[in-house]
């Protein structure tokens, strides 16, 4: 698939970009170190191997397991949806009190982040305490249980995107296998209404697009203006997390959609009352220049439930690319390996797990 227009919306923060700023900014106020460190981290350009500053955003993974079996998903391949332990929250703190630079956090990766119960809601207030802002991606099939989406808004998430990859229960339950489209639907409409009655704004409606459910797009439109939400994002490509048999079947499922028809669904979501917007990684990276590398060795990286440490969430799965087994993210981000994991990036010998993301 050739790079979507430049033209056409691009996914913002559902609360709203100065919501997002204001957040960066009150984050920043709170600690010295965390503002030196933010000067040294957007100062390095990019332009080394060798860092002296911590991430300011982590994806944190704090369950690798999941209820549903989605056909483009990772997960489909673990044994009983299930790759390793869960974090504890004792580990998730000790983790943010080390990593005193982050201003962000996308708190789950490949799992349901709801299956942790209770102690994912205190991650989230502890990170919020810290005035970190914090996204999160659910399939929203627990929300309805032991009170979970007043629970979910009353931690201080900041951010809630929902996956619906189906706009009626035979395209859903095709791609989301063990999923329940009427309880997921009734679910986003609990959320939105309880997000309604308090007077903010928290959630997407998040959809990727294949060949099982791009012949009704426009019903997602529909769909997500009906149960409540005031943002879809469509996103556009497939990719396999590192595993090339996932790759291989995923790209068989990927589609192009013409530009046209991007934009009639944008039209479609201002008559209905929803900002609709598109998300891709179709224009690659280069090596030609440092601001052309992609940013994640530099600036962020994956911690999963188990403890280790992945580039990037394109990957997500350290059982197939890890960085520094056995060792600490700290230990990690500053050491030898990811030094020449960045390096060969500078170098333009890019490493092999990420050449699908480079021209």
């Amino acid at each position: 698939m050739t790079a979507i227009s430049q033209s056409l919306p691009r996914p913002e923060p559902s609360a709203g970009v100065a919501a997002y700023d204001a957040e960066r900014i009150a984050c920043l106020a709170l600690d010295r170190r965390k503002r030196l460190n933010w000067a040294r981290a957007f100062g390095a350009r990019r332009h080394g191997a060798a860092v002296d500053y911590l991430p300011t955003r982590l994806d944190i993974e704090n369950v690798s397991r999941c209820n549903f079996a989605c056909t483009m998903c990772a997960v489909s391949n673990w044994p009983k949806g299930t790759r390793a332990r869960d974090m504890c929250l004792h580990e998730f703190k000790a983790l943010i009190d080390e990593q005193y630079g982050l201003v962000e956090i996308k708190l789950n990766g490949l799992g349901e982040a709801l299956m942790q119960g209770d102690d994912y809601f205190e991650m989230i207030r502890y990170a919020r305490e810290r005035r970190i802002w914090v996204r999160m991606t659910t399939n929203a099939s627990l929300l309805h249980l032991r009170d979970n989406y007043r629970k979910l808004i009353d931690s201080g998430v900041n951010e809630i995107d929902i996956s619906v990859d189906g706009a009626d229960a035979p395209t859903f339950e095709g791609i989301r296998i063990q999923g329940d489209f009427d309880r997921v639907a009734a679910n986003c409409a609990l959320l939105n209404r309880h997000c309604a009655d308090l007077g903010i704004v928290r959630t997407k409606m998040w959809t990727l697009v294949q060949k099982g459910n791009a012949h009704n797009l426009l019903r997602h439109v529909s769909l997500a203006a009906t149960l409540g939400f005031k943002h879809l994002v469509f996103s556009l490509q497939l990719h396999g997390w590192a595993d090339p048999a996932l790759e291989a079947r995923n790209a068989t499922e990927q589609v192009t959609v013409a530009e046209a028809s991007l934009w009639a669904l944008v039209r479609a979501g201002e008559l209905s009352g929803v900002r609709v917007s598109f998300w891709d990684v179709s224009e690659k990276f280069s090596t030609d220049a440092p601001e052309h590398l992609c940013p994640w060795p530099f600036d962020r990286a994956v911690v999963t439930s188990d403890l280790r440490t992945v580039p990037c969430c394109m990957i997500g799965d350290p059982d197939k690319f890890e960085i520094g087994r056995g060792k600490t993210f700290l230990e990690n981000w500053t050491g030898a390996e990811y030094r020449a994991f960045r390096q060969a990036h500078l170098d333009g010998h890019v490493p092999q797990v990420c050449r699908g993301c480079y021209r």
